[in-house]
C-alpha cells in the first residue's frame, strides 16, 4: 500500500477538488464494468489540466509510483482496475472534460481525455457535423479511452475505428514530459508516429491528455431496415449486395442471432421483432446521405431489399417508417448486452477474423463449442462487414453461481474459442483491448516478434514499468 507521506505529496500538486481518498468515494472506481477484477487504491487523482498531469507523472516516476488512468471506467477487459495490492494510484481525467475548439470548416474538435462521448456527439450536431463513432456506453465512455483502446462501434464499417478518427493527441509520456501533437498534420514524415504508437496502448505508454478528432458532415437522411436471413453467409451475401446497389452510404450493418434477438424479446421491455417472421438469423442495417441527393436512403434501400428478397438472399424484410421506428430497431442491437447478462452466466469473446471467414467461424465454432462443453450454447452478434463480431458461451441452463461455473470451465473455454480465432486467422481482441483479461492469452497465442515488438517499446517508453502496471503486456513466462 501506498502511505499517507507519498499521497501528501501528490495532494501538493492539486486543488481541494484534485485528490480523493475517502474509501467510499474511491470504492465504484475500483471494480470494472463486468465485475470481474478488483483493486484497492489509496488515492484517487483528479487533475484538471494537461500541466497537472505532468507534474503528477513526474512525481509518480521519482518515486516509482505506478499509475493508472481512467476515464469512464466501461472496460470490457479490467484495462482500468487498479492492482489488487493498493501499489497504484488512479489517475482519473474526468475532471479534464472541457471541448477546446470545435469547427466545421476544418470538421475538426479537439477535446479533452474525460469528455463524455454523448457530449462531443451533441456540439458537433450544434454546428452541422457529426462525430462518427458510436456504442453502447456513448454516454460514460471518455474520449481518452475510447482513443486508448482505439474503440469501433457500429460504424467502423463507413468510417474506420477510433485510430482512422484521431488527426492529432496531446499526452503526458512517463517520464512527464508532454507530447504536444494535437496538430492535424496531413503530411508528417518526422519518423516514428507516436500518435499511432499511443492510440491503442491502453495507458501503458502514456496519459492521453487531448484529443483532434475528425468530423463529418451531419446526416442529411438515413433510413434502417431489418431483415432475416438463414444463415451468416447470407448475411454476408446481403452485405456484398448493398455494397454493389448503395456504395459507401452504408453506415452500419449489424448480424444477429435469433436466440440472442429472442434474449432482447424476453429481457428488454418494450421491444418486438422488426419482421412478421422469425428466422434463424437477422440484419440490422443503415444507409445515410449526407446531402439531399435523390432518391432517398429509404427508397434506394427499399429497392436493395427487394431484389435481396427476390434473389432469395433475404427471407422478410422491413423499414422503419419513422425516427422512433429507427430507434426501436437499433435498441434492439444495443439492448444485446444487457439482455445476455439478464439471461444468465456467459463468457463474452470479442474477436474478428477475415470478413470472409466470419460466416463459417459463427457458426462452426459455436457448434463445436457446445459439442466440447455439454449443455453450453453459444451465438453471436456484431458488425460482420469489418470482421468483429462479439461470440457468448452461455453456462447449461439453470446454472445458479456464475462466478463458479467461470472459474471451473472459464479457462478452458477461453483457450477453446481463441484457438478457433487463431485457427481463423484472427485477432482475440478486435476493439476491447487487451487489459488483464486478455493479457496470458495474448502471451500464449501471439508471435515471439509480436511480443519482442510489445515488450520492448513499453521498455523503452516506461522503463520504470508506472504506466497501467499489468495490462497488455504479458508477463514474462506467459508467452
Amino acid at each position: 500500500m501506498i502511505g499517507q507521506d507519498i499521497i501528501d505529496q501528490f495532494r501538493a500538486l492539486l486543488d481541494a477538488r484534485g485528490i480523493v481518498t475517502g474509501a467510499d468515494d474511491i470504492a465504484p472506481w475500483l471494480t470494472d464494468w463486468r465485475g470481474r477484477f478488483h483493486g484497492q487504491a489509496a488515492a484517487i487523482l483528479q487533475p484538471d489540466s494537461t500541466e497537472q498531469v505532468a507534474a503528477i507523472v513526474t512525481l509518480a516516476a521519482r518515486l516509482g509510483v505506478p499509475l493508472v488512468p481512467q476515464g469512464g471506467n466501461t472496460s470490457m477487459v479490467g484495462g482500468a482496475t487498479p492492482p489488487p495490492d493498493g501499489s497504484a494510484l488512479i489517475l482519473s481525467l474526468r475532471r479534464m472534460n472541457r471541448i477546446r475548439s470545435i469547427s466545421a470548416s476544418d470538421n475538426l474538435a479537439v477535446c479533452e481525455a474525460g469528455v463524455i462521448l454523448s457530449t462531443l456527439h451533441d456540439a458537433a450536431a450544434e454546428i452541422g457535423r457529426r462525430f462518427p463513432l458510436s456504442l453502447g456506453a456513448k454516454g460514460s465512455a471518455t474520449i481518452g479511452g475510447l482513443v486508448s483502446t482505439n474503440a469501433g462501434g457500429t460504424q467502423v464499417l463507413r468510417h474506420g475505428t477510433m485510430r482512422a478518427l484521431v488527426e492529432g493527441i496531446e499526452a503526458v509520456l512517463p517520464d512527464g514530459g508532454i507530447f504536444e501533437g494535437l496538430d492535424a498534420l496531413k503530411k508528417d514524415n518526422r519518423g516514428y508516429d507516436i500518435k499511432q504508437l499511443l492510440i491503442g496502448a491502453e495507458g501503458t505508454l502514456g496519459i492521453i491528455t487531448a484529443a483532434s478528432l475528425r468530423l463529418v458532415p451531419a446526416i442529411a437522411a438515413r433510413a434502417v431496415g431489418w431483415a432475416g436471413v438463414r444463415s451468416p453467409a447470407d448475411a454476408l451475401a446481403l452485405l456484398r449486395h448493398a455494397e454493389a446497389r448503395l456504395g459507401d452510404s452504408v453506415e452500419g450493418f449489424e448480424v444477429i442471432a435469433d436466440d440472442g434477438l429472442g434474449h432482447v424479446l424476453s429481457h428488454i421491455p418494450g421491444t418486438r421483432c422488426p419482421i412478421e417472421t422469425r428466422t434463424p438469423w437477422h440484419v440490422l442495417i443503415e444507409v445515410d446521405h449526407d446531402s439531399g441527393r435523390q432518391p432517398g436512403p429509404g427508397e434506394r434501400l427499399e429497392s436493395a431489399l427487394a431484389e435481396a428478397l427476390d434473389q432469395g438472399i433475404a427471407l422478410d424484410a422491413a423499414i422503419a417508417v419513422n425516427e422512433a421506428q429507427a430507434e426501436a430497431f437499433w435498441r434492439i442491437r444495443e439492448s444485446l448486452s444487457e439482455a445476455e447478462r439478464a439471461q444468465g452466466p456467459a463468457l463474452q469473446y470479442d474477436i474478428s477474423v477475415p470478413v470472409a471467414r466470419m460466416p463459417a467461424f459463427m457458426t462452426d465454432t459455436a457448434a463445436a463449442a457446445e459439442r466440447a462443453f455439454p449443455g453450453t450454447t453459444a451465438s453471436s452478434f456484431g458488425h460482420l462487414g469489418d470482421g468483429n463480431v462479439h461470440f457468448h458461451v452461455r453456462a447449461p441452463k439453470g446454472t445458479a453461481d456464475g462466478p463458479a461455473w467461470i472459474a471451473a470451465q472459464g479457462a478452458a473455454i477461453n483457450a477453446f474459442v481463441h484457438d478457433a480465432v487463431v485457427a481463423a486467422g484472427g485477432s482475440i481482441s478486435a476493439e476491447h483491448g487487451i487489459g488483464q483479461m486478455k493479457r496470458a492469452e495474448l502471451g500464449r497465442l501471439a508471435s515471439p516478434a509480436r511480443l519482442h515488438a510489445l515488450r520492448a517499446i513499453k521498455a523503452a517508453f516506461d522503463p520504470q514499468g508506472i504506466m497501467n502496471p499489468d495490462k497488455l503486456i504479458p508477463r514474462p513466462g506467459e508467452g
